[in-house]
């Protein structure tokens, strides 16, 4: 379904973090260099991964597509906040602002369900490590990421048709540096409580599930790792989703206290300084909790720039 603006409002205002000039140059080096280290990082990972036969494996397969939605996720919202900061404007079209939900959403839902299937392979490669080659074969990996985009196609459709049917109000500013779907939906003239109970669904759905489905696999994966009679084969076992398990924590930690803020913080600033941290800061630390825990990673990646030096 296309988009209609009900209203005829041509753009939004994204009022950001900071009116004051002075800062303004700070800010856009500041975001520009968390950018720039995001799409490198993870650009690596996939180069590395991609370049070194022994890590086609389950494991470095759905990393390397995380590094990728992690690039789609920061890309969808860090490039037009840098033009805004540059050219000192916090306009953005109606047509653009869509746009930015779409991918935004897209790639935030991804984020979720990568982390929840590389949970699936951590659970099935410690509690049934005899049978993990034929249980991750080829065909089921390749089945689990386009089940992934599909459902995140799913999720950005269903925000769309959501806030294309809002009317809008003259006031048109939202208290982010983005286009984020529950500011949105408050500035809807109409009556708001069904945008908003729809949007409580989508995202209990979405990201609802994955989250119980990590919890469940790391459930069983401790109850594995306890009954292992050595020590070192409970660290050797526990060491293999060590960097998972620090890379769901980041994201969800964060996300979740995204959210405790929006209801506490009356300062819309605050809330976009939150919101910083897992749209910005946890996809640029994602690689380096994968390179420096791992050592298949780090050797990739020494061979890589190696080559191309």
């Amino acid at each position: 379904m296309e988009p209609q603006n009900l209203t005829g409002i041509s753009e939004f205002l994204l009022l950001g973090f900071c009116k004051d000039p002075k800062l303004q140059p700070l800010l856009f080096g500041l975001f520009l260099t968390m950018y720039l280290v995001n799409v490198l990082g993870n650009a690596l990972i996939i180069l590395a991964i991609g370049s070194d036969s022994r890590l086609h494996t389950p494991m470095y397969f759905f990393l390397s597509n995380l590094s990728l939605a992690d690039i789609g996720f920061t890309s969808s919202t860090v490039p037009k906040m840098l033009v805004n900061i540059q050219t000192q404007s916090k306009s953005i079209s109606y047509t653009g602002c869509i746009i930015q939900v779409v991918f935004y959403s897209t790639f935030g839902c991804l984020d979720d369900l990568f982390l929840a299937v590389m949970a699936y392979d951590r659970f099935v490669a410690i509690c049934h490590p005899l049978h993990y080659t034929v249980i991750m074969n080829p065909r089921l990996c390749g089945l689990l990421v386009l089940m992934s985009f599909f459902i995140s196609l799913l999720d950005s459709q269903m925000h769309i048709l959501m806030i294309s049917q809002l009317s809008f109000c003259k006031k048109v500013e939202i208290p982010q540096f983005f286009c984020d779907p529950p500011q949105l939906i408050k500035l809807g003239c109409s009556d708001t409580f069904t945008g908003d109970i729809l949007l409580s669904c989508i995202g209990a759905f979405f990201a609802g599930i994955p989250v119980l489905g990590i919890l469940f696999t790391y459930v069983r994966i401790v109850s594995t790792i306890l009954k292992i009679p050595s020590s070192s084969g409970k660290y050797k076992a526990f060491s293999t989703c060590g960097s998972h398990l620090s890379v769901v924590s980041l994201f969800y930690g964060t996300l979740i206290g995204v959210y405790i803020s929006s209801a506490i913080l009356s300062s819309s600033k605050k809330l976009a300084v939150a919101t910083v941290m897992y749209t910005v800061v946890t996809p640029m630390l994602n690689p380096f909790i994968y390179s420096l825990r791992n050592k298949d990673i780090k050797r990739a990646l020494r061979r890589l720039l190696r080559r191309t030096t």
